[in-house]
């Protein structure tokens, strides 16, 4: 009947009014499509949107790597080595690449503010918990806690923005959004160290976060709004499907699994570059002379460095991809290609260097990272445009499941393992060492087992190589999807008004 067709319609509007005629609403749709507004048209409230879900995304960031800038007090606190210490951040990262799919089929389907609320509000009442655990294994289980929460938060942000912005707004949002990942980072390591000197006991590093996580609650539930999926595409009101679909659609889509397998590769380096790094750097200081070498400090340097490296890095990447995409279609997986390629020889002359010339090394460390955060905004995007909105948190979901897993998940442990295999060869062969020997050895057997980083990356780039080779025929499909939508719905309002007259 009529009256039910209306009522459909109603429920379940449609982004634009109901146009006289159906070439005067094409003509409406296509000049959307073809001068998408700028920077200078967001409003107000998008500004507050983004700013929120930044803060988020940043003490996100601190939380995940503080115990890095104290990992040596955490491995004297527990007594246990390399491999422990490594398994620490492992455990975080299986509990959250588990469960980010789990969260992502949530975000396609239900409201995301309260999902991201009940995350934010889990990771902060876990991360203090756990600063008061005495036992190792409690302090290990209470970290995995925490990884369940942060997947809520990872899956569906960008999914957000993406469908409140368009086009090089939503590249520049998204630059903005994960400048949080070396800046939150690089924080974590400073305000580690920094609240465990002042404090003298490195759990209070784990209670800095957990009251700004509170904070961000609140702002979730009260100030941020959902979008209907899919609104800044125009595409209308989109219907979720099933999960097996989606996943289908996702495993058949070539660009998406090949920059999936790029972005394992460099989650794999930086998460074993940020795990291990900052003590490893101090174990090539304290060889280079006999003075104490204050951990804290190091661990502050590093920090910064990850600090200037990602504030420089994420928005040159972000700005290349926009200014040379008009002329060059495959330009962003080129991009990160690029960054990876680059990065490599860089990172294997950080481990050369860091018993040989500290501010060598701490400059090579900043212009490795530089161009490994080409890359991350940029993912985000190939994601984000390759993928239809109904399934975007699904695949960000999938995405972190695979890039986790076989990424950061296993990196800062299989660092640790290598680098405990190494150390016993060494051992083995120095039956008669002294202190400095054993110190010794501990750098050679890091340093070896973090040259495996600069294979990955060059792995990475040749995904990112081969994305290239598909990233626009699959842009076009979604492109052509999000048209037909928008037509299918036209007709349907345009059959209605014709009806409802009738």
């Amino acid at each position: 009947m009529p009256s039910e067709k209306l009522e459909k319609v109603v429920m379940k509007p449609f982004k634009m009014d109901p146009a006289q005629n159906n070439s005067q609403q094409e003509l409406v749709t296509e000049d959307n499509e073809n001068n998408p507004r700028g920077m200078r048209n967001v409003t107000f409230r998008e500004w507050v949107v983004v700013g929120i879900l930044c803060f988020v995304n940043l003490i996100n960031y601190m939380d995940r790597f503080t115990i890095a800038g104290v990992l040596e007090k955490v491995q004297h606190y527990y007594n246990i080595d390399n491999k422990a210490g490594g398994f620490l951040q492992t455990a975080f990262i299986l509990s959250y690449m588990l469960f980010a799919p789990l969260f992502g089929y949530l975000g396609d389907r239900y409201n995301r503010r309260y999902i991201m609320a009940f995350g934010v509000f889990m990771w902060s009442v876990t991360t203090l918990c756990g600063s008061f655990m005495t036992n190792f294994y409690w302090f290990v289980w209470f970290r995995a806690l925490v990884g369940i929460g942060e997947a809520s938060y990872s899956t569906i942000a960008p999914t957000i923005i993406s469908d409140y912005f368009v086009g090089d707004v939503r590249s520049k949002m998204l630059a903005i959004f994960y400048f949080a990942i070396p800046v939150g980072s690089g924080l974590g390591y400073i305000v580690g160290a920094k609240t465990a000197e002042l404090m003298d006991q490195w759990q209070w590093a784990l209670r800095v976060t957990p009251p700004l996580g509170f904070v961000a609650v609140v702002l979730v539930i009260f100030i941020l709004s959902d979008p209907e999926r899919g609104q800044s595409e125009c595409s209308g009101h989109m219907e979720a499907t099933p999960w097996l679909e989606d996943l289908k659609y996702l495993i058949r889509n070539p660009s998406f699994m090949y920059s999936t397998a790029g972005f394992t590769c460099v989650s794999f380096v930086a998460g074993a570059l940020s795990w291990w790094g900052p003590l490893f750097i101090e174990k090539g200081m304290r060889l280079q002379s006999s003075t104490t070498v204050d951990s804290q400090d190091v661990a502050l340097k590093f920090g910064v460095i990850s600090m200037l490296s990602g504030l420089i890095g994420v928005p040159f990447g972000s700005y290349l991809a926009q200014r040379l995409r008009p002329k060059y279609s495959r330009i962003d997986s080129n991009i990160c290609a690029f960054g990876l390629l680059m990065s490599s020889p860089l990172v294997f002359l950080v481990a050369l260097t860091a018993r040989q010339n500290a501010a060598l090394c701490f400059t090579l460390v900043f212009f490795a990272e530089f161009f490994l955060n080409l890359t991350w905004s940029i993912i985000a995007d190939i994601l984000l445009y390759v993928v239809l909105p109904t399934r975007r948190s699904s695949a960000e979901g999938f995405q972190l499941l695979f890039s986790h897993a076989l990424g950061d998940a296993g990196s800062p442990y299989f660092v640790g393992v290598l680098s405990e295999a190494i150390k016993n060869i060494l051992q083995r062969s120095s039956s008669n060492s002294t202190t400095k020997d054993d110190l010794e050895i501990e750098f050679t057997s890091l340093q070896y087992s973090l040259f495996s980083t600069c294979f990955v990356e060059v792995l990475g780039g040749i995904f990112f190589i081969i994305t290239a080779f598909y990233i626009v025929k699959d842009k076009q499909k979604v492109d052509d999807a999000m048209h037909a939508g928008n037509s299918r719905q036209l007709l349907v309002n345009n059959q209605d008004n014709d009806q409802i007259i009738s």
